[in-house]
């Protein structure tokens, strides 16, 4: 297979790299993706699948004397394009070729300077990518005319969002310009499906399919994998301090909050400690990386910022506070150890909650199974078609009518929407003023201008709502950002503090208007806001967790002394569940109704019933509680209904997502409809447990 490459690749990556061999993915890479096929690619976090994407490419870019920039890198975030460039640069540069990155960061000159000269290999990610398409700097022909093959770097980070239905939209336009079937080669550490990824990321694509996916060496060492319990952050932040001094650690966190708390504890006791999380501004988040990259023995904090494949060197252990969400989150992280020869992967986990213990149990069951999650995007993406009929009206001033919408069909049945979807839309878009029709020629409406026209087209190239965010700078230093409730949500008289970047700050100003908060350091103690729409549980997770609450489930020689007895306290507290059916049990004044379906299906069961007049209901990925004292017999019929409805709930015009889902305001209500109730319920019917078979237990 190596034989296979261009002789003056293969001469670079034996003399100029020193490499006497490839890795098996790599191997394994070479034939299919020199055929020409789509591929998806599988490998382990530092496992070459970047070199196993890229060699047999720059050998056919080689063998075929490509012109051109003919390859396009596209990342979900910035931070992994920086990361990527150097090496890259070297890759194509070791054969006298050329790759540079766009993104927002990027300085005008040298995007000036990629116009004039293309390179032959450009990184970016897909909303800076449309950003080009949009402008009118940029000729689309000129730039893309050449391309032939894009690689999609953490193809399940796109594959499961709306940011994946937006890529393909672009992927779409950009084969419009080169003229030609665009091969599409997807890299993923973990993901439980990549057959059906491979299919969605072949749409309109005649190319055949290939997932590559060697099994791991057979002599590979079993991960060194533990769940404490510890019951504080305090606590958590004495075990990494005393139990593994002289590491470099990575101490992963599920949220903001939650990282600047582990941060500021561990930098009191004296840890060298930094801090990486999506609030913290750009310069203060690379000052981060690379100190750490660059330093001894440290600590650093970090969200799931930090769980895509972001070189920051080699570390010696990973921390997980509570517990990730997902198996493929898990071994994400645990993938960014044992990378040394002799040493083990591995992954502490320490749960400071009984719900993370819980969580962590359940989460090292499925793994132990063998167990990892599919990546599927979600459905009626109606709010991107809007978004997509926009963004090619702003792109292609004075495009017909019907080659707008036949620009978009791609689009709508890779998504599989009803064929009169682009049509509606489109109508509705021209009555409310966001696009105009001259005769059979569209441009951007009154509307359209106002929102999304001249300064304002960035908002359209991103499928995310901004929160209300104020920025937060020291001396002219920005810091990061903090959610506008920091400051609303205060007692009279109190004093503004706030907890960034691993310390507190005293607020000495807050301008409204300019959404900026002027800070000074501080010893008291601080708080900040961060908002976040949280994660439903899958549920497979929510069943393993019904599994380990009844004895079932496997996983057990992974627990510390300490977090075998609490579980066994919270066994104690469930002996009640039935581990085979859902079980309603009566409380003093409420019900709750285990059903260990998941997040999106007990939100079903809780709207249905909401709507069947049974009072205030709330759920979590485990159960459903009502929380009033109803009749058995009215709740027996109650589910006895929702087991055997077909129908989703509709959801309120104020509901928080319909708020929140990027361009449903531009839509019409029919679509904005189905957009949000995809959205919170997913499969949620598919999902849900027979109600009728519960197990009640009530003790009249």
């Amino acid at each position: 297979m190596f034989k296979d490459l261009h002789p003056d690749l293969r001469h670079h990556i034996r003399n100029s790299l020193g490499w006497t061999s490839l890795r098996d993915v790599q191997k394994a890479a070479i034939p299919p993706i020199q055929q020409g096929k789509n591929a998806v690619l599988l490998a382990p976090t530092a496992g070459g699948k970047t070199e196993a994407a890229f060699f047999p490419i720059i050998s056919t870019l080689m063998e075929e004397r490509w012109d051109g920039m003919s390859v396009l890198y596209l990342s979900p975030i910035r931070a992994l394009l920086n990361n990527q460039l150097p090496r890259l640069e070297q890759l194509f540069g070791l054969v006298g070729y050329r790759a540079a990155t766009w993104h927002g960061d990027v300085k005008q000159s040298e995007k000036r300077r990629i116009r004039e000269e293309p390179p032959n290999a450009l990184l970016t990610t897909p909303e800076s990518l449309e950003a080009m398409l949009i402008s009118t700097k940029t000729s689309g022909s000129g730039m893309f005319g050449d391309l032939r093959a894009v690689v999609i770097d953490e193809v399940h980070a796109f594959a499961d969002d709306d940011r994946g239905w937006h890529l393909l939209g672009v992927l779409n336009r950009l084969q419009n310009y080169a003229g030609r079937d665009l091969q599409r080669i997807g890299l993923s550490a973990t993901v439980g499906n990549p057959t059906e990824i491979g299919t969605w990321l072949s749409s309109n694509s005649e190319r055949e399919v290939s997932v590559i996916d060697p099994p791991p060496p057979e002599d590979a060492p079993e991960p060194e994998v533990e769940l404490d319990w510890v019951g504080s952050i305090a606590n958590a932040a004495k075990i990494i301090d005393l139990a593994h001094k002289g590491e470099r650690r990575l101490a992963f966190c599920d949220s903001r909050l939650q990282a600047e708390k582990l941060a500021r504890k561990l930098k009191d006791r004296g840890v060298t400690t930094y801090l990486n999380h999506s609030s913290l501004s750009r310069d203060e988040r690379r000052r981060t990386e690379r100190a750490f990259a660059e330093g001894g023995p440290a600590v650093i904090v970090a969200t799931s910022a930090l769980e895509l494949g972001i070189d920051i060197g080699d570390l010696d252990r990973i921390i997980q506070l509570e517990a990730p969400y997902s198996v493929a989150s898990f071994l994400q992280r645990m993938g960014r150890t044992g990378r040394r020869p002799g040493k083990r992967s591995n992954m502490l986990f320490l749960a400071t909650t009984t719900s993370g213990l819980l969580r962590g149990a359940a989460l090292l069951d499925l793994w132990k199974r063998g167990f990892v999650e599919s990546a599927r995007a979600p459905r009626e993406p109606t709010h991107i078609l809007a978004q997509q009929l926009l963004a090619l009206t702003l792109e292609r001033p004075g495009l017909g009518r019907d080659s707008l919408l036949n620009g978009v069909q791609p689009f709508v049945d890779a998504a599989g929407l009803q064929p009169t979807d682009a049509r509606e839309v489109f109508e509705h878009l021209v009555e409310a003023g966001y696009l105009f029709l001259d005769g059979q020629r569209v441009g951007i409406g009154r509307q359209g201008e106002e929102e999304f026209g001249q300064r304002h087209f960035l908002s359209l190239v991103s499928v995310f709502t901004s929160p209300p965010l104020f920025r937060v700078v020291h001396k002219n230093r920005e810091i990061g950002t903090v959610h506008q409730t920091t400051f609303t949500n205060r007692a009279q008289g109190e004093r503004a503090v706030i907890l960034l970047a691993g310390r507190s700050w005293l607020v000495t100003s807050l301008d409204w208007d300019r959404r900026v908060a002027h800070v000074e350091p501080f010893d008291m103690q601080g708080k900040s806001t961060w908002l976040s729409a949280g994660q439903a549980m899958s549920p497979e997770l929510a069943e393993a967790h019904r599994r380990v609450l009844c004895d079932d489930e496997r996983g057990e020689d992974h627990r510390s002394e300490r977090a075998a007895n609490k579980l066994e306290h919270a066994k104690e507290d469930h002996r009640f569940l039935n581990p085979e059916h859902v079980t309603v049990v009566r409380g003093i004044d409420d019900w709750d109704i285990y059903t260990f379906a998941g997040g999106r299906a007990n939100s079903y069961v809780a709207d249905r019933l909401a709507e069947l007049d049974m009072g205030r209901t709330t759920a979590t990925g485990l159960r459903v509680r009502l929380q009033k004292n109803a009749d058995p017999d009215d709740l027996r019929s109650a589910l006895r209904q929702v087991h055997q409805s077909s129908k989703l709930p509709e959801i309120p015009e104020d509901h928080p997502m319909v708020r929140d889902l990027k361009f449903s305001e531009i839509l019409p209500t029919a679509q904005r409809q189905r957009a949000a109730v995809a959205r919170i319920y997913g499969d949620a019917i598919e999902e849900c447990p027979p109600l009728i078979d519960a197990d009640w237990k009530v003790d009249d």
